[in-house]
């Protein structure tokens, strides 16, 4: 059986699906301890009144078998919206089949679209199958940067200060 292949844009239905995905993604990088996501989180952010995020799902024979989820930022130095990807992920019974790469072009023909000036994601360190791949399509490592997170207790201990001047 010839497999057909497509892309497209999820929606409210595909909550649980995502959910899903999310986990399984997280099980994978060795972090779901970290998983404090809801389905309901996710119908608020994705499909709510402000969406804060958008999501495509790689298809097989109208079988949902991957995702990306993304969003964008913004660049002052470009002058011009970045699309950010925060997840990409295949089931691991479908890798090799060349899908991943459609959600990255996907992603960089949509960057384009909106005219965005990036297309950046992060990785971690020890996912080498991961790197391998970025590095074929010619992604290269911001290694100058360090990524700065403020989460939990820490992010509401600053957000609690009181400002040096009123704004």
């Amino acid at each position: 059986m010839k497999r057909k292949f497509c892309i497209r844009r999820a929606s409210p239905k595909d909550v649980s699906l995502i959910f899903e995905f999310i986990r399984e993604l997280a099980a994978y990088e060795k972090l779901s301890h970290e998983v404090t996501v809801t389905k309901e989180m996710l119908r608020h952010n994705l499909f709510g009144k402000r969406r804060y995020a958008e999501v495509i799902l790689a298809c097989e024979n109208d079988k949902a078998v991957g995702f990306a989820l993304f969003f964008h930022n913004f660049s002052t130095f470009v002058g011009k919206p970045g699309l950010y990807l925060e997840d990409l992920y295949v089931r691991p019974a479908f890798r090799g089949r060349g899908y991943g790469k459609a959600l990255m072009i996907y992603l960089a023909r949509l960057a384009r679209e909106r005219n965005c000036g990036r297309f950046e994601w992060w990785v971690l360190n020890w996912n080498e199958p991961s790197l391998d791949f970025y590095r074929s399509i010619g992604a290269v490592p911001m290694s100058e940067w360090t990524v700065q997170r403020l989460t939990g207790e820490a992010l509401d201990r600053l957000a609690a200060e009181l400002p040096a001047t009123d704004y």
